[in-house]
């Protein structure tokens, strides 16, 4: 009997989780697999621990896929974009024309109408992008030659759901389609046409010229969990518009990161939204796992067995005849051909849509729905008889390149916090011709300096996320200098820890806060205040009459023994009794140090150097005119 309540309900999504992921992982199946398994387990036909409610939380679960495929497009910079235009207009293209013409000349020698075979070809055709794309993770196979093809592939297909929704409705009547479409069915054709487009371009044009700002005005709250709900809200008002004038939710968000994959903030908006992809996700596979209907299996075993295997085994074959043509290596035709024979979740979303039109029965309906989800559970089964028994028989699979998109160089040298101290820094190298890349929470600051061509990244340079979206993997050179000692000192620990062959250079804002970067293993260091401190004694030396060489001698004393003794004293910081009685001797022989250095306290006479002095020597023999 299955538990009323939203808590005990989520409670048993939880758990179910919690158990069966962990089990599957351990395994070698993989996490999609799990959450499947934990829905199939505790759903309507098994323990029947949930019942049909799990229809109401899929949809609330498809916005995991929303998300996921706003991230998608984050990562898809228009350049990128048309540099793989080949791969995902060749490939992807291909691959759902043909598929979409088996499968639906295979529902026709069946015996179903036209219509209703054309309508289960296209859905068919379409595999399941989160499957593949977290288990392609998961594997680390996502940058193999298959592991891209793969996603192009389901990018293309991602693309080609906005056609099948506007075909849909042309295949059913005019009578029957109008309840899927709300206040648009009401419009004449061009006036919807012209509404749709409207929304696309208040996507691009929002995206392009008012995220900037507004996001800009919120990030310069610096309160985190507003940023998360602005990039929420950014999110579900797109959904919400696109399904108000009857296009999906989940391409136009991905519509909408591909705009905001060029913004300084993209990775903020990677970093905030991850978390709800992932749980969301999960719900979304356990709700899969949950809607597979056993007693429609159990009524007709062998006819839904067939249907899974020919729906499986035909993908599989047409995408191993595309990888062949497309010249992939042997083992990964395997890997691409297995990896997408699967249904996808969009299945569930245009098989509803078709019901809605007339073109489904819901007795075709239903299996369909089954089908889908069995194969969507035995997807992860397909990667670990590619993985125990497949890769074996071949070579490494190699290790290639995006197709036709050369990979980006990382800037040797990151520089986290562009304020008083990392500007300048930052000025000198850009201006020595160093490529640099800057970390800064301040928005107005990273805007000044991406309107001046340098790489920024907006954020909290201490996530570990955002440094690895920098690059700090591949640099060779990080320069702390943010203005917060505490995120300092964090951000050093991180760097230490995650990234060791980095050298680090720190900005130390004190002797105190010295000492804390030698605790955590900075061992170079500079203090702010120190040379400018120097600048000024030296200032104070000429004034009073030494020469220039001795106010510059003595000032390069002082700072060689000071940073000494600052190292020495480091061990002593933590016991101040020790400290203070050991500090008073170093100060003493600094003193006496500078003071028997035999060239500080000639105030002349002495034939020594003075910058000022042969200035004036040149100017006078020079211009003996103006001397005189």
């Amino acid at each position: 009997m299955h538990l009323e309540g939203f808590l005990a309900q989520a409670f048993i999504y939880l758990l179910a989780a919690v158990v069966a992921v962990p089990v599957a992982a351990r395994l070698g199946l993989g996490s999609v697999l799990g959450y499947l398994a934990a829905g199939m387990l505790i759903g309507p036909g098994v323990l029947r621990l949930i019942g049909r409610e799990h229809e109401s939380v899929m949809q609330f679960a498809e916005f995991g896929v929303v998300i996921m495929l706003f991230l998608i497009g984050l990562e898809l910079r228009p350049a990128r974009l048309w540099r793989l235009r080949g791969p995902i207009f060749g490939m992807g293209g291909i691959q759902v024309v043909v598929t979409s013409g088996v499968l639906a000349g295979m529902a026709f020698a069946l015996g179903v109408n036209w219509k209703a075979a054309l309508t289960l070809g296209l859905i068919l055709s379409l595999s399941s992008t989160a499957i593949v794309l977290q288990t392609l993770a998961e594997k680390k196979w996502l940058e193999t030659q298959a592991g891209q093809s793969s996603f192009a592939v389901l990018l293309f297909q991602d693309l080609a759901v906005i056609p099948m929704l506007a075909l849909l409705p042309l295949l059913g009547s005019a009578a029957e389609s109008g309840a899927s479409h709300g206040h648009l069915r009401s419009l004449p054709g061009w006036a919807q046409a012209l509404e749709t487009l409207g929304a696309v371009a208040a996507i691009v044009v929002g995206g392009r010229y008012l995220l900037r700002p507004v996001f800009g005005f919120i990030a310069g709250v610096q309160l985190r969990e507003i940023i998360v709900a602005f990039t929420l809200l950014l999110v579900v008002g797109i959904a919400l518009l696109m399904e108000a004038v009857g296009l999906s939710a989940a391409l136009g968000t991905f519509l909408a990161g591909v705009v905001l994959s060029e913004s300084e903030f993209r990775h903020e908006l990677e970093a905030n939204l991850e978390p709800f992809k992932g749980l969301l996700l999960g719900v979304f596979f356990i709700a899969v796992g949950a809607s597979v209907d056993f007693s429609l299996i159990a009524a007709d075993p062998g006819r839904i067995l067939a249907l899974v295997l020919a729906l499986f085994l035909t993908k599989a074959g047409l995408l191993y005849g595309l990888a062949t043509a497309f010249k992939l290596p042997a083992a990964d035709r395997w890997l691409f051909a297995l990896g997408l024979a699967q249904g996808g979740e969009f299945a569930f979303v245009l098989a509803g849509f078709a019901l809605a039109q007339n073109l489904l029965t819901p007795g075709v309906n239903a299996q369909l729905v089954a089908v889908v989800a069995i194969t969507m559970a035995i997807t992860p089964l397909g990667y670990l008889l590619y993985e125990k028994l497949i890769a074996p028989r071949y070579q490494k699979v190699a290790e290639s390149g995006r197709p036709g998109e050369v990979p980006e160089t990382p800037n040797p040298v990151i520089i986290a916090g562009c304020g008083r101290f990392g500007h300048v820094v930052g000025r000198m190298l850009i201006a020595q011709g160093v490529p640099v890349t800057l970390i800064d929470h301040d928005a107005e600051q990273i805007e000044i300096f991406r309107k001046l061509g340098i790489k920024v990244f907006y954020g909290d340079a201490t996530r570990l996320d955002l440094l690895h979206a920098a690059g700090a993997a591949r640099a060779r050179l990080f320069v702390v200098a943010l203005d917060d000692e505490e995120k300092s000192n964090r951000l050093a620990t991180e760097l230490q820890q995650h990234f060791p062959q980095l050298t680090i250079l720190a900005r130390a804002h004190s002797r105190q806060h010295a000492y804390e970067l030698l605790r955590r293993g900075v061992t170079r260091f500079h203090r702010e205040t120190l040379g400018s401190a120097l600048d000024l004694s030296v200032e104070a030396l000429r004034f009073l009459g030494f020469r220039a060489h001795a106010a510059q001698r003595a000032a390069q004393l002082f700072r060689q023994h000071d940073e000494a003794t600052l190292r020495e004293l480091a061990v002593h910081w933590d016991d101040r009794t020790k400290y203070m009685s050991v500090i008073k001797g170093y100060v003493e022989d600094a003193d006496k140090a500078i003071r028997s250095d035999s060239r500080l306290g000639e105030s002349g006479g002495d034939g020594a150097w003075d910058t000022d002095a042969l200035r004036a020597e040149v100017d006078r023999l020079t211009n003996p005119t103006k001397a005189s």
